[in-house]
């Protein structure tokens, strides 16, 4: 049933005439896709920063507050301007994303990471400070940070993956990755 309502999410979507139009420009598509990139490494090289901080792999000398204070307000600005051109290169290309198994995993590791993230931040704001000059964060911390280098690790690996047809609705696959991959006109053949 979810299948079926992205599907038809996706379909409709696909109509509307500036998606078209998106998709088929010459280079307005990749502007936008370029953008998304860039924007991406800013975010996750802010990020990364801060984790590698909580884990005391970097910047150790640097007390942890001071160092999450610094980069949050150009992290959340390429996060902002990330999600923007995420939507658009969604909106270009509707229907086959929506079919596209990586995209689901990247969704589902991108909700993963955004609860990690409000947790971590909640954590962090809540904190005395007494671990501010410390050279590793508390282990909860340092697992809040792992965790996050790990997920968004794999938002960017299933990212880049959507490009590649590997398990597209069109090929001969299981029942399983049809199902997985939201295949739904091919699921209906094994009704």
């Amino acid at each position: 049933m979810l299948n079926e309502w992205l599907l038809a999410l996706a379909r409709w979507l696909d109509t509307h005439e500036w998606s078209t139009a998106l998709h088929e420009s010459l280079y307005m598509y990749a502007w936008i896709e370029t953008t998304h990139v860039l924007t991406l490494m800013v975010f996750l090289g802010m990020l990364f920063m801060i984790d590698l901080r909580m884990l005391g792999l970097a910047f150790t000398e640097v007390p942890a507050s001071k160092l999450a204070d610094r980069l949050d307000r150009p992290m959340m600005l390429g996060f902002a301007v990330m999600v923007i051109t995420g939507f658009l290169l969604y909106y270009a290309i509707p229907e086959r994303t929506t079919q596209s198994i990586w995209f689901r995993i990247k969704v589902v590791l991108m909700i993963a990471a955004g609860i990690n993230a409000f947790l971590f931040r909640a954590k962090m704001l809540a904190a005395d400070g007494s671990w501010d000059e410390d050279r590793r964060a508390p282990k909860r911390m340092r697992v809040g940070a792992g965790l996050s280098l790990l997920l968004w690790a794999g938002v960017v690996v299933t990212g880049r993956s959507i490009a590649y047809d590997w398990f597209d609705c069109n090929k001969d696959l299981s029942y399983l990755m049809y199902w997985a991959a939201g295949c739904v006109d091919e699921l209906a053949r094994f009704e």
